[in-house]
C-alpha cells in the first residue's frame, strides 16, 4: 500500500518534486565538491608548499651551532662533526620512504677565490651538494635527488653543473653581480691544502641563502676541504599531515606519550615522527623538523578545511529551509488527503513518514546526480588551482546520500506541526 501511494504521489505534483530535486541536487553538488576538495586538499597543499624547500634538517649529533652572517660563518664552539655520504640512502629507506620526496646533503666552508683575468683573490663561501644525482635505493632503481628537486623554484641561466664534477661550478646571482662574473668564466678555488681550477657553467636565480655563494658538486667540496665521503648537514622534503594535539605533545616530549599514543604518533605521517624515524635509522645523526614550515602548512590546511566545513553546514541549513518551505506548500495543497488519512486511522508519524519518504526518494536520486556533477566541478577547480586533476574520493557518494537524507528529514520535520494541527472534520468540509 505504501509503495502504491508513493508511486502515485511522486508523479502527481511534478513542479513540487522538481523543485525538491533541484534543491537537493545543488546542495549535494556543492557538498560533494567541497568534500572531495577537503579530502584531497591536505596532500595537494602539502605538495605545493613542499616546492618551497625542506621541512626536516639533519645534523651530526654533537655538532656545534654555526651561524651565517653576511658572507661569514661563525662557529663559537669550534666543534665540527660530519656524517657519511655512503649512509644517505637510509633516508629513503625508512618506514615513510614514500613520503620522502627529495633530500640533498651539504658541505660548506670558506675558500680563496682567484680570478685569473685580474689575479684578484677574494674570500668566499663554497657550498657542495647534489644537483640531481641518482642513488642506489633498495627497490627503487631510478631514484634521483638534489637541490633541483628539493628547490624546484630555482632558475638557472646557463646549465646545471654535473654531479661529481671537479671542474664545474655554479654561482648565485648576487655573487655574480658583486664580482662581475659571467657564464664560462674561469676561477681558481684555493683551500688550505688544495687548489682547483673551475669553470662557471650556470648562474642560480632566486637562490636566497645560496645567492652569494659558489655552488659546486659535493665531490668538489669534499676534495677541497679534504673531507672525503663526508657532509655537514642534509635537508629533507617530506609529505606530512597537519599536526594535532598528539603531535604537539610528542614535539614537547616523546617520552610523555603512553604506548597507545606512541604507536599512533609513530605510525602517522607527522613531520616529527618522520624526523624521529630518520634519526633512529641514520646513526650519528640528529633530525629536527623545521617547525615554522610545518606549522605554516598545518595552519593553511586547517583554515581551508574549516572554511569548507562551515560552508557545508550553511548549505545544509539553507537546503533544509528550502525543503521545509516546499513541504509546507505541499501540506496545504494536500490537506484534504491528510484529513482523510487521519479519519482512516493514520497517526501524525505515519503521515509524516509518507511525506518524508516521497521527498527522500527524490533526494537520493538527486544526490547521485549531485555526486557525478560535483566530481566534475571538483576536477575543474583542481585543474585551475593545482594544474592537474585530483583523485576521486568515492567516500563522498555515501556521504552525499546521507547528506541528502538529513536535508529531507530536517526539512520535513519543521512543518510537522502543520500536520498535527489539521482537524479532519474541518478539512473535509473545506473550512
Amino acid at each position: 500500500m505504501l509503495v502504491r501511494m508513493l508511486k502515485n504521489s511522486l508523479f502527481r505534483n511534478k513542479i513540487q518534486k522538481s523543485l525538491t530535486f533541484l534543491t537537493c541536487l545543488l546542495a549535494t553538488l556543492l557538498l560533494c565538491t567541497l568534500l572531495n576538495i577537503t579530502l584531497s586538499i591536505n596532500d595537494e597543499v602539502t605538495k605545493q608548499l613542499r616546492s618551497y624547500g625542506s621541512n626536516i634538517l639533519i645534523l651530526p649529533k654533537g655538532s656545534s651551532l654555526s651561524i651565517e652572517i653576511g658572507n661569514q660563518i661563525y662557529e663559537p664552539l669550534k666543534n665540527k662533526n660530519y656524517l657519511y655520504e655512503e649512509d644517505l640512502h637510509i633516508i629513503k629507506e625508512i618506514f615513510w620512504r614514500n613520503n620522502i620526496t627529495a633530500f640533498a646533503p651539504f658541505l660548506e666552508g670558506k675558500i680563496q677565490v682567484r680570478n685569473p683575468l685580474n689575479n684578484q683573490i677574494k674570500e668566499a663561501l663554497l657550498t657542495g651538494t647534489y644537483f640531481q644525482k641518482f642513488l642506489n635505493i633498495a627497490d627503487e632503481e631510478d631514484f634521483s635527488t638534489g637541490i633541483k628537486t628539493l628547490y624546484p623554484f630555482l632558475e638557472v641561466n646557463g646549465r646545471w653543473a654535473k654531479d661529481d664534477s671537479l671542474d664545474e661550478v655554479m654561482i648565485g646571482e648576487d655573487f655574480a653581480k658583486n664580482n662581475g662574473l659571467q657564464i664560462n668564466d674561469t676561477l681558481v678555488l684555493e683551500s688550505a691544502t688544495k687548489k682547483q681550477s673551475v669553470k662557471i657553467v650556470g648562474i642560480v636565480l632566486h637562490a636566497d641563502k645560496m645567492s652569494n655563494k659558489i655552488i659546486s658538486s659535493l665531490a668538489l667540496a669534499q676534495n677541497l676541504f679534504d673531507k672525503k665521503n663526508m657532509y655537514s648537514r642534509a635537508e629533507v622534503s617530506a609529505l606530512t599531515i597537519p599536526e594535532n594535539d598528539l603531535a604537539q605533545k610528542a614535539r614537547r616530549d616523546v617520552g610523555s606519550l603512553n604506548q597507545l599514543e606512541y604507536d599512533t604518533w609513530y605510525c602517522t605521517a607527522y613531520v616529527g615522527s618522520i624526523a624521529y624515524q630518520i634519526e633512529e635509522d641514520l646513526k650519528g645523526a640528529s633530525a629536527k623538523p623545521l617547525n615554522a614550515i610545518s606549522d605554516a602548512e598545518s595552519l593553511v590546511v586547517k583554515k581551508i578545511q574549516t572554511l569548507l566545513s562551515v560552508t557545508s553546514l550553511l548549505c545544509l541549513i539553507v537546503a533544509s529551509i528550502a525543503i521545509s518551505s516546499l513541504m509546507s506548500s505541499e501540506i496545504h495543497r494536500r490537506k484534504k488527503e491528510i484529513g482523510l488519512l487521519k479519519v482512516l486511522g493514520a497517526n501524525t508519524f505515519e503521515i509524516y513518514f509518507l511525506f518524508a519518504s516521497e521527498n527522500l526518494v527524490v533526494a537520493l536520486i538527486a544526490a547521485f546526480f549531485g555526486f557525478i556533477f560535483g566530481i566534475g566541478l571538483c576536477e575543474l577547480i583542481s585543474l585551475s588551482i593545482f594544474g592537474h586533476f585530483v583523485g576521486i574520493a568515492f567516500a563522498t557518494l555515501p556521504l552525499s546520500l546521507v547528506f541528502a537524507g538529513i536535508i529531507v528529514l530536517l526539512g520535513c520535520l519543521l512543518p510537522l506541526k502543520n500536520i498535527t494541527n489539521l482537524a479532519p472534520a474541518e478539512v473535509l468540509y473545506g473550512r
